[in-house]
């Protein structure tokens, strides 16, 4: 198949999902978890009935948080965010549910995040993910340090990566909405992730067409890099299917705390695999093709 002769619907497709992505992070915006908020939110289960959002909210409201949001996780379970609730709060909110509905409920999970530390958990994250792109950077230019500028297989699986990172980030705001998934300290580990998992799938591709231009000098870099997805593409494929079966496993079995994280590991691994096979390459071959005429037109 030619993959490159396609390349310009792939960049294309991307690009219209990346301006989309920026779009959504924007309007309406991301729904950031008490990690870098600051707050507290809380996790019930209720045993015996569903008491229903609305009632759970007048509940909230006669404890003084009018603003809390209030999500249900399904199973009788829901998410509650509020600002800080300090030593006594929670209790407060506690005795207010259980004196309205008499109901019988187990608090599942409680996370408290005050303003200084989700303060440092952006910077931190910020940081986190900085280091990371900047250490594949470095590590691909020496992978490939054999290669004529092997700068380029540095940038473009880059660029790669920040494809993959803006369209998960898009798509978990629009999942923030629908479902009210939050962009938490976990969320950034699960971006972390993705991005050792996608470079590994890059690289595998891009190890590929070093051979091939080594192994066949004489045909078009256009061509090598064509074989190479070629000859690449069915183990990616099959990696990332065998990945997204434990995946999902996890999601269907697993517990409610490591629903986010999953849900980032599921999109990345999609994006990860689309971005390595149809945009890192493509970006290489578009590079050295515009390199390429502007060395014969300084020739001519």
């Amino acid at each position: 198949m030619d993959f490159i002769g396609k390349r310009k619907y792939f960049l294309f497709f991307s690009l219209v999902i990346a301006i989309s992505s920026i779009f959504v992070l924007f309007i309406p915006g991301v729904n950031l978890g008490v990690d870098f908020t600051s707050g507290t939110s809380i996790t019930y289960e209720f045993k015996k009935s569903d008491p229903g959002i609305e009632q759970i909210r007048d509940a909230l409201n006669k404890s003084g948080h009018q603003s809390a949001v209030i999500q249900k996780l399904g199973n009788n379970q829901y998410f509650i965010r509020t600002s800080n609730l300090g030593a006594s709060g929670k209790d407060i909110i506690d005795e207010t549910i259980g004196e309205i509905y008499e109901a019988e409920f187990i608090t599942l999970d409680t996370t408290s995040v005050g303003k200084s530390v989700a303060d440092d958990t952006v910077t931190n994250a910020f940081i986190a993910v900085l280091v990371a792109s900047l250490f594949v950077m470095l590590y691909i230019m020496y992978a490939f340090r054999t290669v004529p500028e092997s700068y380029k297989y540095a940038i473009s699986a880059i660029i790669a990566l920040a494809h993959d990172v803006l369209i998960v980030l898009g798509i978990f705001t629009v999942l923030g909405i629908i479902f009210g998934a939050e962009i938490n300290a976990i969320f950034i580990v699960g971006i972390l992730t993705i991005i050792g998992y996608s470079v590994n799938d890059t690289i595998v591709i891009f190890d590929r067409i070093r051979e091939n231009v080594i192994l066949s000098p004489n045909r078009s870099f256009r061509m090598n890099v064509n074989i190479s997805i070629n000859e690449s593409i069915t183990r990616s494929l099959a990696t990332s299917l065998t990945t997204l079966t434990v995946i999902l496993a996890m999601l269907l079995f697993g517990g409610v705390s490591l629903r986010d994280f999953l849900y980032v590991l599921l999109l990345g691994v999609m994006v990860g695999t689309y971005s390595s096979i149809f945009i890192a390459s493509q970006i290489l071959v578009a590079w050295e093709s515009r390199g390429f005429l502007i060395w014969r037109k300084k020739i001519q």
